[in-house]
C-alpha cells in the first residue's frame, strides 16, 4: 500500500518559535526550475528578481489547512500566508495592486523558527499551483497608536504541503544568480 506509515514521533523539546521574520515573491511563470526530494526544497531556479519583504515582530504568519473529503477520496493542503505593512504609500499601493492582480506566485516564507543547525526555517508555498492575495484592508487606524497600513492574506490549494528550502545558505537566498530586492520595515 502507497500510504504506510513510515515512523513515530516522541514529543520534543520546547524550542519552537513561533511567527515570521520575512516573505520572499516570485512569479510561479518565473520558476524555471524547482526540484524536491522527501519534501525538502534542493533546487530552485528563477528568471527574475526574487522580492523580498521584511516584516516587524508580530506581524506575520503562516497557516496550512489539510482539506480531506471521505466521501469523495480527496485530499489537498490549502496554505495560508498573512502579512501586515505598516504605513499606507504611494509606492506600495502600486505594487499591493500588482500583487492583487497576480494569480501565481511563489512566495518563501522565511519563520523565526531556528532548525538544529542554526538557520531559520524558510517554508515554500505555491510551487505547484501558486498562491493568490485572496484578501485585505488598507487601514488607517482610529488613535494615534492604532495600525496604519496593510493586512494581506494570500492563498493557494496545492496537492501537497509546503516544502522545506534545504539550504537557503547556498541556493537561492544568497543572492548569487539573481537579485533579492527587499523593501525594509524596521
Amino acid at each position: 500500500m502507497a500510504c504506510e506509515l513510515t515512523k513515530g514521533r516522541g514529543l520534543d523539546c520546547r524550542d519552537g518559535i513561533g511567527g515570521i521574520k520575512a516573505v520572499y515573491f516570485v512569479q510561479l511563470a518565473d520558476v524555471t526550475t524547482l526540484t524536491s526530494s522527501g519534501g525538502e526544497l534542493t533546487e530552485f531556479v528563477i528568471t527574475s528578481n526574487l522580492f523580498k519583504y521584511n516584516l516587524a515582530r508580530g506581524t506575520g504568519s503562516y497557516t496550512e489547512s489539510v482539506n480531506v473529503s471521505t466521501e469523495n477520496g480527496t485530499l489537498f493542503f490549502q496554505p495560508e500566508v498573512n502579512i501586515k505593512l505598516h504605513k499606507m504609500t504611494t509606492a506600495d499601493q502600486n505594487e499591493l495592486k500588482l500583487l492583487a492582480m497576480n494569480r501565481r506566485l511563489v512566495i518563501f516564507v522565511e519563520t523565526n523558527n531556528v532548525n538544529a543547525a542554526g538557520k531559520r526555517t524558510i517554508l515554500c508555498c505555491g510551487s505547484v499551483n501558486g498562491m493568490e492575495l485572496t484578501a485585505g484592508t488598507v487601514q488607517s487606524g482610529v488613535a494615534f497608536g492604532d495600525m496604519n497600513g496593510y493586512d494581506l492574506t494570500f492563498t493557494g490549494q496545492e496537492p501537497d504541503t509546503a516544502l522545506v528550502v534545504e539550504d537557503y545558505t547556498t541556493n537561492p537566498f544568497d543572492q548569487g544568480d539573481f537579485t533579492v530586492n527587499a523593501i525594509d520595515e524596521d
